[in-house]
């Protein structure tokens, strides 16, 4: 099917494609041969390595599990005060009002532009100076307002993408029939920007968990991945262990994904939309439109 973007490839094109595409298997075969070859003279393969997982059932309650209650945890909180919160700013990106627009589109700008681990950094001696959180519960504090300056940012520009993604025509048709800009913005754009969005945001969802591990490297959060130096230290199995929590990780975003996935299919079912769908890398939208924002068929 031809699109926009290429052209439908022809016969040669496909005997290309399909030598690409065999070179890339061999060659990607060849790599987990070697690697498996490497792991197995280290002895990274032999059964005691692995087993632990199976039959011991305090490395999940005591470390496994332990750890990734601590990643959704923060995960949550982050993403509970995120959202609105990033919706709040994207919707003040878009005000009539300079005196909205202007500040809120320095906040985003600014925290934005810096990374996420930086803010966490910042955050930690933040507390550990100015407040009198106890240092068991400063690393998460850290963590969640680390995360949440950042990705409210980054959600702040999802949403002026969703909005911006729309027809015009809906906005005139809105005003048409004598509705304000607030009710045009809560009753037409918004509904219809959720679902042009919701790709893009589940990508940051799934953003925001992983960076949770940022906190357990340098912050001492317990969450998962720091679970990893533990584990192996008292296993003596880093790449099992390793290679258990990645499997973790996959599992849960993929719950993650599949969920969001399943809701905005009902949501599209359930309502008529422009079609739009916003794209993950909103980095590009500009005041004049929306880059990655696709258009309506």
């Amino acid at each position: 099917m031809s699109s926009v973007l290429y052209d439908t490839p022809g016969p040669k094109a496909k005997i290309r494609n399909w030598i690409y595409s065999g070179v890339f298997v061999v060659a990607f075969a060849l790599v987990l041969w070697w690697a498996l070859g490497l792991m197995s003279e280290k002895g990274q393969l032999e059964a005691d390595k692995w087993s632990p997982f199976l039959t011991d059932s305090q490395i999940w309650t005591t470390f496994l599990i332990p750890g990734l209650l601590e990643t959704l945890k923060a995960g949550v909180i982050a993403v509970v005060i995120a959202l609105p919160l990033g919706a709040l700013l994207g919707i003040g990106r878009l005000s009539d009002h300079a005196w909205v627009r202007v500040p809120v589109g320095a906040f985003v700008e600014f925290f934005r532009a810096i990374p996420v681990l930086m803010l966490m950094l910042f955050g930690s001696a933040l507390y550990v100076q100015f407040s009198t959180v106890s240092s068991d519960v400063r690393p998460l504090y850290a963590v969640v307002t680390g995360l949440v300056l950042y990705n409210s940012a980054v959600i702040a520009e999802i949403v002026r993408a969703g909005v911006l993604s729309l027809p015009r025509g809906q906005t005139d048709a809105a005003k048409a029939i004598g509705m304000r800009k607030g009710q045009v913005m809560v009753h037409v754009l918004i509904p219809q920007a959720v679902t042009a969005m919701l790709p893009a945001l589940v990508s940051q969802l799934v953003v925001i968990l992983k960076d949770t591990a940022l906190g357990g490297t340098l912050l001492g959060l317990a969450e998962l991945l720091s679970m990893a130096r533990q584990i192996s230290a008292n296993y003596s199995n880093t790449i099992a262990t390793f290679t258990v929590i990645a499997l973790i990780y996959i599992v849960v975003n993929f719950a993650l994904t599949s969920v969001a996935s399943f809701l905005e299919s009902r949501q599209r079912k359930s309502q008529k939309t422009t079609g739009a769908v916003v794209g993950g890398d909103v980095a590009e939208v500009d005041a004049g439109g929306a880059a990655g924002v696709g258009e309506a068929p």
